[in-house]
């Protein structure tokens, strides 16, 4: 029995990764502060404790040591060398979580495989997680960390709309009011249902193949922009969906902080060879396509109704771009 120990676990992702690794019959523990909006599954081990603070960590884990450690909670490279301080000599396996983002922005090619370089000039987050996966390439080459990193692209499940304005794009198309679409919505989109995401987490945890190994795990299914959006209106009951288009560079101005997730990822049409991946863990495969995932995502959100935010401050900046585009004819 394999003993994994989630960093996170009630994330988008990891939410899933976790719920397949006891499908899998895994020993899982997730370690967080208690505060996730997704529930741990029964038999689950939860540990408390801020992994920022790496006192409370140590404490947290007490000794313990574990086959494999998946790191979600990582972001810039102190939080990766904090937790190295912890984990390292503590587990056959550090799986980081990367993204796909940090692939080149434009790429110079498509489909994107793991020899693309790893440069975004648009967006920090990207470079931080490039900086973090660099550390671990050192660690690895200087002193054998067992590593592993994962990089996935745009994952979502029923909580997450993958719009720029998430619930206020559902109001808007419910209320008969045009939703700004980035470009001229014909960019190539890869989305990927976390179900899917967690067969491939979960198929590389504990794969001795693994190991001083990077991956890109995220699915084929690419579909425009305009349909994505088209799927969600359908799952709303919306039958006369207005969209204008809009420049990407013209959203981040009258946006700035959409600028960087637009600029350095979404504004680009992203196709990915997941060839590596699968053939470590041939069942990875995209089985939930965008138009039964909206299906998914509006049920959850009618039979939830607090979870309905509209952000009236984005809903404002899309009346203005709408207005600027249509100015502009």
């Amino acid at each position: 029995m394999t003993s994994i120990l989630y960093i996170g676990g009630t994330g988008t992702i990891s939410a899933a990764s976790v719920r397949r690794s006891v499908e899998r019959g895994h020993d899982v523990t997730v370690l967080n502060r208690g505060t996730g909006r997704r529930a741990v599954p029964a038999g689950v081990r939860e540990l408390t404790a801020d992994v920022r603070d790496t006192e409370a960590l140590r404490a947290a884990v007490d000794g313990r040591e574990f086959d494999v450690v998946a790191d979600f909670l990582s972001f810039v490279p102190d939080h990766v060398t904090s937790n190295l301080d912890v984990f390292e000599g503590r587990t056959g396996q550090y799986i980081f979580v990367s993204s796909a983002s940090a692939y080149q922005k434009p790429p110079s090619h498509v489909p994107v495989t793991e020899q693309t370089p790893m440069v975004n000039p648009f967006w920090q987050y990207s470079r931080d997680k490039i900086a973090c996966e660099q550390l671990l390439w050192d660690a690895h080459g200087e002193r054998g960390l067992p590593m592993t990193i994962i990089r996935p692209s745009h994952t979502y499940d029923e909580r997450m709309i993958p719009t720029m304005g998430g619930w206020t794009d559902i109001a808007r198309m419910r209320r008969g009011l045009p939703v700004v679409v980035h470009g001229d919505g014909t960019t190539q989109w890869t989305i990927t249902h976390a179900d899917d995401v967690a067969v491939a987490v979960t198929g590389l945890a504990g794969n001795i193949g693994a190991i001083g190994e990077a991956f890109t795990i995220t699915g084929s299914h690419a579909p425009t922009w305009n349909r994505i959006y088209g799927w969600l209106a359908e799952a709303a009951g919306v039958t006369d969906l207005q969209l204008v288009h809009a420049a990407s560079d013209t959203i981040a101005a009258f946006s700035p902080d959409l600028g960087p997730t637009l600029l350095g990822d979404k504004a680009h049409s992203m196709v990915f060879d997941n060839t590596k991946v699968t053939a470590l863990v041939p069942e990875f495969d995209t089985t939930v396509t965008f138009d039964e995932g909206a299906r998914r995502i509006l049920a959850h959100y009618d039979s939830h109704p607090d979870e309905q935010r509209a952000d009236a401050g984005l809903d404002a900046v899309f009346d203005r771009i709408v207005a600027h585009a249509r100015a502009a004819g």
